[in-house]
This record gives structure tokens, C-alpha cells and sequence, in this order.
């Protein structure tokens, strides 16, 4: 029987890393790629994708952040069981993450969640109301003192089902309690709810105005910066322990 040939197509340089995540979770998740087979040598993914290696090893860090493959030393890359996909992320919910692992949350969403935007600009339509209508959430829970966390998080997903790509959103969901621990942490940091709006309502009006590229890069700029901020809150509040803060945030 003859093994079943993955299909790639090479991509545009703007996609990069996106588009190559897009492509290598499609060949897991369709089966193109057994449980246990080692995926081919990087050089020929490269080839094949007409990509940078460094765009390829992003792709597959954050493929084996979701738990879709595992990566070994002198060995190659590999795909994990299906019943591992979740584990990962579910273990860590359970258990707590470690600042490295939050940080490489933090770079699974930025390549996620920049494609998602972009896709959603090339392709919303009905749906751009439902990213509106996330943004004023979370305008009206900091204007009634209010939980914002909840309103925050809705904000990605909205943008995902934009997207249209149902893997994105997929990753991204699996994501999501370790995506409430980041921000958890960064709405701890006095008066940041307003400026975290304000990136919101710049990726939603690139999205409106239809500019892939604007939304691409006001999304990149926003995850950035939160990386930032996350890196910043967890400094100061894992060392302390979490403060009896009177703010709600969830």
C-alpha cells in the first residue's frame, strides 16, 4: 500500500510562519501524518514551503506547545497520539504553568492569533458586529468596575471564528485556560484594562477598513506589548504571591 503523500503548497513571504502552521496542523489533524511517524527532515519542509528555517521552527514550537508533536534531540520530530493534544494544555490548567512555558503560550498566540487577523480582514463580513461587540464589552465592564478578564478573553476568540479556520480556532480554544493566566496576571497591573481596549479597537478597525496587513501588525504589536506586560506582572506578583486586590477581574 502506498504511504500517503502530504500535500504542502509553497507560500507567499508575507504568510511566513502562519501559513506554515496552518498548513503542517492540517496534515495531523487530516491524518496525512500518522500517530508515531517522523515528520520530514526541516530542510526539506523549507524546500517544500519555500520558507526560512526559522519561520518552520516557530510553526512546530508552537505545534508542540498544543501537544501535536514532540520534538527529540538527534532524532527528529514526531507526532504525538490524538489523545495527547490536549493533555498538555490540560495539565498545565490543572497543575499551574511555569513563567517559560507562559512565555511560550504567549508566542503560540502572537503566530495564531496575527494569522487569525489577517485572515479575518481578507474574509469577515457578518461578523465584524461580533468584534465590535466585544470591544464595547470590555469598554462597558471598566466603565461599571466591573470583571473584565471574561471580556478580554472573548476578544481573540471572536477574531478566530472571523478567521474562518476552524484549526486556528481549534488551537486557540485548547489554549484558553493557559490564555486566562497571562491575562490574569497582566490586568493586575494598575490602569492597564483601558490601554488594553484601546489595541483592541485598533485591530478591530484595521479588520473594518478590510487592511490584512493593519490588522496583521496592530495584532502583533498588541500580543507583543502583552508579552511584555506579562513578563512585567509576573515578576513582581509571583514573587509576592497573588495580592488581595480589590479589582475585579474575573
Amino acid at each position: 500500500m502506498r504511504k500517503q503523500t502530504a500535500k504542502i503548497t509553497p507560500l507567499s513571504r508575507t504568510t511566513l510562519t502562519t501559513a506554515a502552521f496552518e498548513q503542517l496542523i492540517s496534515n495531523v489533524v487530516n491524518g496525512t501524518w500518522k500517530t508515531g511517524e517522523r515528520l520530514p527532515p526541516e530542510r526539506d519542509l523549507c524546500q517544500q514551503l519555500g520558507i526560512a528555517r526559522t519561520s518552520l521552527r516557530e510553526a512546530l514550537k508552537a505545534m508542540e506547545l498544543i501537544g501535536m508533536l514532540n520534538s527529540k534531540v538527534g532524532d527528529g520530530t514526531f507526532v504525538c497520539p490524538r489523545s495527547e493534544f490536549l493533555s498538555r494544555p490540560m495539565i498545565w490548567s490543572l497543575m499551574g504553568i511555569e513563567k517559560a512555558e507562559l512565555h511560550d503560550v504567549m508566542e503560540a498566540r502572537l503566530i495564531m492569533e496575527e494569522s487569525s487577523a489577517g485572515l479575518a480582514a481578507e474574509r469577515t463580513n457578518a461578523q465584524i458586529e461580533d468584534i465590535n461587540k466585544a470591544v464595547q464589552a470590555m469598554r462597558d465592564a471598566i466603565a461599571r468596575d466591573e470583571p473584565v478578564l471574561e471580556a478580554d478573553m472573548q476578544f481573540p476568540l471572536v477574531i478566530s471564528n472571523a478567521a474562518g479556520n476552524p484549526l486556528l480556532t481549534n488551537s486557540l480554544v485548547m489554549l484558553r485556560n493557559l490564555i486566562r493566566q497571562g491575562m490574569f496576571y497582566k490586568h493586575l497591573l494598575p490602569g492597564i484594562s483601558p490601554k488594553i481596549v484601546k489595541a483592541h479597537a485598533t485591530v478591530y478597525n484595521a479588520i473594518k477598513r478590510r487592511d490584512v496587513q493593519g490588522a496583521k501588525t496592530a495584532m502583533k504589536d498588541h500580543l507583543l506589548d502583552s508579552m511584555r506586560l506579562v513578563d512585567i506582572a509576573t515578576k513582581k506578583y509571583r514573587r509576592k504571591g497573588r495580592p488581595a486586590s480589590k479589582r475585579k477581574l474575573a
